[in-house]
């Protein structure tokens, strides 16, 4: 067995994805966007510099959008875990 990367770093995180499936894409794009953010904490598990370098990404529009491109990305991951959701039959049987 692999030791995760925040353990290889020194971190302690808790286990917190256990699934990609979501109910609704709603719950997927949440997901998503918590994927997202999970990125950042172990790429930078520092919360004194995330807090610091803050100000500096939240004005920027590249870098804004360079973070919704993340989101949409993990998005496309979450959906296609979801069989973008559950599948054509689900439509099919909502539609009839």
């Amino acid at each position: 067995m692999t030791k995760s990367l925040a353990l290889e770093k020194g971190t302690a995180m808790d286990t917190w994805l256990t699934s990609l499936k979501t109910p609704t894409p709603q719950e997927g794009f949440e997901l998503a966007i918590k994927l997202s953010r999970m990125g950042v904490k172990y790429t930078q598990p520092d919360m004194d510099v995330l807090k610091r370098l803050r100000p500096e990404y939240a004005n920027d529009a590249d870098a804004l959008t360079a973070a919704s491109q993340v989101v949409a990305l993990n998005f496309q991951t979450v959906a296609a875990a979801n069989g973008y959701w559950h599948d054509s039959d689900d439509i099919t049987a909502s539609q009839a």
